[in-house]
């Protein structure tokens, strides 16, 4: 008991940063938001670093960076959250920021980002899988069965 006392009380504050830091983002004051959601990026937490990937993505209150915005997403994306997954997809498959689209790894993200519960993932999927030879296809597959038994192991 005393151990989920603890876990709640290391909880609160970060969930505290992330409501002032989308109430900041909400009132325009990115550069303000950015400083809350810094701790709890620095700890780890998907949700802040998500934020972040957005902020570097379309350039509010820091510079736009595509570089960085992947990267910010895809710390997110590995811990499960769906929509830094969809971000990782489009830039995949849009290849901003790396030499070249990845067709694959794109459907992997879109699809991983579906089972994790995104709306428009799957619409992505779809868009994504026209663009690709049936090796591809496969070869997505199989990334996807070694992604998902770690990501969703019970889904």
């Amino acid at each position: 008991m005393k151990t989920l006392a603890l876990l709640l009380c290391l909880a609160t504050p970060a969930a505290a940063d992330l409501e002032k830091a989308r109430d900041l983002m909400d009132a325009g004051d990115y550069v303000a938001a950015r400083a809350a959601l810094a701790p709890a990026a620095r700890s780890g937490n998907a949700e802040a670093e998500e934020l972040i990937g957005v902020m570097y993505a379309l350039g509010l209150g820091v510079e736009r960076d595509p570089v960085r915005a992947f990267d910010w997403y895809l710390r997110s994306a590995m811990k499960g959250h769906p929509g830094a997954q969809s971000g990782v997809g489009w830039y995949y498959e849009v290849g901003l920021g790396m030499p070249a689209p990845d067709l694959i790894r794109a459907y992997m993200w879109y699809a991983l980002s579906a089972i994790g519960g995104d709306p428009d993932a799957a619409i992505s999927q779809e868009e994504v899988i026209r663009k690709m030879s049936s090796d591809q296809i496969a070869k997505a597959h199989e990334l996807i069965a070694d992604y998902r038994v770690w990501m969703y192991p019970f889904r």
